[in-house]
């Protein structure tokens, strides 16, 4: 930015703002619609919609970046103050379709099969059949659900609240979404003050973060609730309450499965405290099984979900392992193996061995990293290593590496990661094709000549002002 190009708390508020109404005015025709509603982009509202959302992303992405100076100023904002900022960048969102991918569609779904008492750890979606399970995108349709029984509660309960209606059903797992993002935002400062680390720039980083706003609010993803409990749980574990810490993680977990490294963390929290590693250990254990066996009743779903972790991820999903898993099979067809088709199996079989090496060294590791921090690592790795990969599941990890990251070096490096996934999907959550692409970078490039015009004006001397 040229010298003399200020920027304040107010004008990143409105930048960001503007950037969500044009987000959400583009999503009506381009966003994951309900399919009676999909427009041909031949049609010209959707193209223009596309381009529409491309342009909100990249102001809502200028907002951040240029709100990030401002945290870093000489008077930064307070953590109140950026909450504001991040509920008025969120409220437009609120009224968006959903953006960036179906699988909210498939909650719905999933909850309504809970409410029929149909076994959605062996069956997908289309046994319920009716218009709502062909909302859910095709890949998923006959695909039995990985999500823990309290997901499952809370999915079933909106199922029975709305009636099995489609906007009403959207609309609470937004809400459902909303509270989660809230709870992280409340428990971002806390978990920053423990960690040595700056309150405003951990809400800035794992709050106010693009990735947040677009996946977690537009998206309405359950990976929100998953990491409102989880910080959560540690907040309560960094207190005088290990117990119930295990129990938030447990119940993290049991939305998400990932979340369940959490509890490594509760342990380390406790040891830190003074308590003995074995009763650590075991209050933990003991806490995190009565949760389990309490919620799955509760939920009334079984344990099925155990077996459902094996549930196959899309055939041309971009993690690491899943593109070196797929170009070895092409080659190996190539040459005429008939190791082709164990390809891919072994790759996902390599991840994982590295992701339990890899954190095995973050946890032992000397000198030894905060609880907090190690476990964020431990997500980041999870999301990295694992077969499947989206760019929300950067938020695993981020989430925590924001609140406890040891220099503002690593933050910047996390925070350039997230402004790439930031523009990796679609507004419709579909694989994009040349035509669809062309029209998202030229959303993106108007903005960015919108913003260069509105810099160069800042800058520009006024007639008739002295020196």
């Amino acid at each position: 930015m040229a010298k003399g190009f200020t920027v304040d708390l107010r004008r990143c508020q409105l930048l960001g703002l503007a950037g969500s109404v044009v987000l959400t005015a583009g999503g009506e025709t381009a966003g994951a619609l309900p399919v009676r509603e999909l427009p041909s982009l031949a049609s010209g509202r959707a193209a223009l919609g596309l381009v529409g959302v491309y342009f909100g992303v990249v102001l809502l992405i200028a907002a951040w970046v240029l709100l990030g100076r401002v945290v870093r100023g000489p008077e930064p904002p307070t953590p109140r103050a950026l909450l504001v900022v991040l509920a008025v960048w969120a409220v437009p969102l609120l009224l968006a379709p959903p953006l960036f991918s179906r699988d909210v569609y498939s909650y719905l779904a999933q909850g309504a099969m809970v409410d029929a008492h149909l076994d959605v750890y062996t069956h997908g979606p289309a046994i319920l059949g009716g218009p709502l399970a062909d909302e859910v995108a095709p890949v998923w349709r006959r695909t039995a659900t990985p999500y823990g029984p309290v997901f499952l509660a809370v999915a079933s309960a909106l199922s029975g609240l709305t009636r099995g209606e489609v906007p009403a059903g959207l609309f609470g797992m937004r809400v459902v979404a909303l509270l989660g993002v809230a709870l992280m935002a409340a428990v971002l400062p806390r978990l920053a003050r423990h960690s040595g680390a700056d309150p405003a720039a951990a809400l800035w980083l794992g709050a106010l973060n693009p990735l947040v706003l677009l996946h977690l609010v537009a998206g309405a993803h359950n990976d929100a609730l998953m990491l409102g409990l989880l910080g959560a749980g540690l907040v309560a574990a960094l207190g005088r309450w290990p117990v119930l810490g295990a129990v938030l993680v447990t119940l993290a977990a049991l939305v998400k499965v990932p979340a369940v490294l959490g509890l490594a963390a509760v342990v380390a929290l406790q040891v830190r405290a003074g308590r003995s590693m074995a009763r650590a250990v075991a209050t933990t254990t003991a806490a995190a099984l009565a949760t389990t066996v309490a919620a799955t009743a509760a939920a009334g779903t079984g344990y099925g979900w155990i077996a459902a972790l094996r549930t196959p991820v899309s055939p041309h999903n971009w993690s690491p392992t899943s593109l070196l898993g797929r170009a070895t099979g092409d080659l190996l067809r190539g040459l005429g193996s008939d190791l082709a088709p164990y390809a891919l199996p072994a790759w996902h079989a390599l991840g994982l061995v590295l992701t339990v090496v890899v954190i095995a060294g973050i946890w032992l590791r000397r000198p030894r990293v905060s609880p907090v921090y190690a476990l964020g690592l431990s997500l980041a790795t999870v999301a990295v290593l694992g077969p499947a990969v989206r760019p929300w599941y950067a938020l695993w990890g981020l989430f925590l590496i924001a609140a406890a990251a040891p220099s503002a070096s690593v933050r910047h490096r996390v925070a350039a990661v997230t402004g790439v996934l930031a523009l990796g999907v679609l507004p419709s959550g579909g694989p994009p094709d040349s035509e669809q692409l062309a029209l998202a970078v030229s959303g993106g490039m108007l903005a960015l000549v919108v913003l260069w015009q509105a810099h160069q004006t800042s800058n520009a001397p006024v007639l008739g002002r002295t020196a």
